[in-house]
């Protein structure tokens, strides 16, 4: 047992003191598993470890289980505009590693060599089956993310282990997951596919619009670039999502679950398709495309972000690798007439106008790439105390009469 007279330890007093707020609340603290006390020899009250409500302090949380701050380790966004995943700089790792190697790093902190992760998303037969069996009762329509929605449900009422949620079974859950993914929906499996882009290219097709191949990228490199590029972003909205669910347990199947609801939203998922309509306007004539969105009111379609300042890197990557390709000069075109930088929404709408794919395909892509980065936050969440997200509400309605 502590001894009560170590500067280690704090009373519940200090504690309320030095984190502003009443016992009453540190004891709410305790419950929600924020803090975890301990009992002193000969002494009645409880003990908390200094550094524990340190820690806690240093969220500003100021009633019970609410946090303004989430500590990661995953992705950083520097004020040069720069994108890393665990120190590594995204631009290298698109062109050293494949995107099974990625994933592993998100989620496990540990980058393999791209040969150890040729077979990592392993689709299991009973999976695709049962994958296809719901994709199949969708109503006429529904779009690439809808069956992904029903795909991910079906799946986790399917797996009667989701609920392990140790790191080696989320992982592996997460492995199987995209693999099942990418073969159960619609469209023809290659082959021979070399990479996770050349698996995913032909699901992203439709059966008017097939996707026809023309310049660079062919072999699914654009593709594999583009999922590495959107697989984490820091705290985006489905990221919040999916981290709420996590902290109340959730296995990976609601997780994932949560983030793609958030992700349907037309000011974050369906981003790219915006950007998509709006450049195969472009494409045909440029001014009067830009002429008709400034005269709609409405922003420009794929340019500015609110985080990065002057560049979007994944946009210059992805740009980068079309080279020459006829829609990266409309892309520069209107790049000259805007003031402001593309980003990674025009970019991806720049590589499916070159890829032949349809619009639906950026969100569907986007959707499976940022399943990469849900499992990771997860991960994140699991490790961390539980129900730790729960917003102060202002009551504005009527006094009770």
């Amino acid at each position: 047992m502590p001894d009560p007279s170590d500067e280690h330890y704090l009373t519940t007093a200090e504690v309320a003191a030095r984190l502003k707020v009443k016992p009453e609340t540190v004891y709410a603290y305790v419950s929600r598993g924020l803090l975890t006390s301990t009992r002193a020899r000969g002494r009645r009250g409880s003990l908390f470890v200094a550094a524990d409500v340190d820690r806690l302090a240093g969220r500003t949380v100021d009633h019970p289980g609410a946090i303004e701050r989430i500590e990661s380790q995953l992705t950083l966004i520097t004020d040069k505009d720069d994108l890393l995943y665990r120190g590594h700089r995204v631009r290298d790792l698109v062109t050293t590693h494949p995107v099974e190697s990625v994933a592993t790093l998100l989620w496990t902190g540990t980058l393999p060599s791209p040969r150890t992760a040729a077979s990592f998303f392993p689709a299991a037969p009973q999976d695709v089956t049962l994958a296809r069996q719901a994709i199949a009762a969708a109503p006429p329509g529904a779009r690439l993310t809808d069956q992904l929605r029903i795909a991910v449900a079906v799946l986790g009422a399917g797996d009667p282990l989701r609920y392990d949620l140790s790191p080696e079974a989320v992982t592996r859950t997460a492995r199987r997951l995209l693999g099942a993914l990418v073969a159960a929906l619609p469209g023809p499996d290659p082959a021979t596919a070399q990479t996770f882009g050349t698996r995913l290219r032909p699901k992203l097709a439709t059966p008017t619009q097939p996707g026809r191949p023309r310049g660079p990228g062919t072999d699914g490199d654009l593709l594999d670039a583009a999922v590495i590029l959107l697989a984490d972003h820091g705290l985006a909205v489905s990221t919040i999502a999916a981290r709420v669910a996590a902290s109340a347990r959730a296995n990976l199947y609601a997780v994932v679950s949560a983030g793609l609801g958030a992700l349907d939203g037309h000011l974050h998922g369906t981003a790219p398709t915006l950007a998509y309509d709006f450049l195969g306007r472009a494409l045909a004539d440029p001014t009067k495309a830009l002429s008709e969105q400034l005269r709609s009111g409405e922003p420009v379609p794929g340019f500015g972000h609110k985080i990065y300042r002057e560049r979007d890197p994944r946009a210059e990557v992805l740009l980068g690798m079309l080279g020459d390709h006829p829609v990266v000069g409309t892309v520069e075109e209107l790049t000259a007439r805007v003031p402001s930088f593309p980003n990674s929404d025009l970019a991806l709408a720049a590589v499916l106008h070159a890829q032949g794919l349809p619009g639906e395909a950026g969100e569907a892509l986007f959707a499976i790439a940022r399943t990469i980065g849900w499992t990771a936050h997860a991960l994140e969440e699991y490790a961390a105390p539980p129900l730790r997200f729960r917003t102060l509400g202002v009551y504005t309605g009527p006094e009770t009469t």
